[in-house]
């Protein structure tokens, strides 16, 4: 199965890139049949939407290898900050570019370093999800303090956090799993 993380954030000082590089690690090293891909929206700048690639081949040739990683794609996590109490634009814009996710499974991480850690923006991405007739995890990963967490490469600086991490694991593998068969 090829699951992709989304990492949302454009901001080059991206603090919830950490935790999908922390995610990335892990998915790896629990479920090492599948492969664990990582698309860090801050190396693609794709313009404001206009218009729907139907196949790899039709999206810009500069985008063609990412494009065929997203078709290839059997789930999704994605990974967002919370903008203005919503998920980044940046994942809006780059999914709109994309047909609909029909019946992928769709794991939610919203990070901030405040101490809800996006829970608005998780609502909304569970709400998003669905429109791409995705199916959301019901176990979200909502990350507040993100940046005491997780250092600036992926590692986990709190244990005490490692059962959330370890439980949004396991639920989203297991719907992605079931809904691979």
């Amino acid at each position: 199965m090829n699951i992709e993380i989304v990492s949302g954030s454009s901001r080059e000082e991206s603090i919830t890139l950490r935790a999908a590089l922390h995610l990335e690690g892990q998915l790896k090293e629990k479920a090492p049949q599948h492969h664990i891909g990582l698309i860090d929206l801050r190396e693609y700048s794709l313009p404001f939407m206009d218009g729907v690639f139907s196949s790899p081949e039709k999206a810009p040739v500069a985008f063609y290898s990412v494009a065929k990683r997203m078709f290839d794609a059997d789930a999704f996590i994605l990974v967002s900050p919370e903008y203005n109490g919503s998920f980044a634009p940046t994942l809006s814009n780059w999914f709109n570019h994309f047909p609909k996710q029909l019946h992928k499974a769709f794991g939610l991480v919203t990070a901030s370093d405040g101490a809800l850690g996006g829970i608005r923006a998780a609502l909304q991405l569970q709400h998003y999800a669905l429109a791409l007739f995705g199916v959301p995890s019901a176990q979200m990963l909502v990350i507040g303090q993100v940046d005491k967490k997780f250092t600036e490469d992926g590692t986990l600086l709190t244990e005490v956090f490692k059962s959330n991490v370890d439980n949004f694991a396991a639920e989203f593998l297991w719907l992605a799993e079931k809904l691979k068969q």
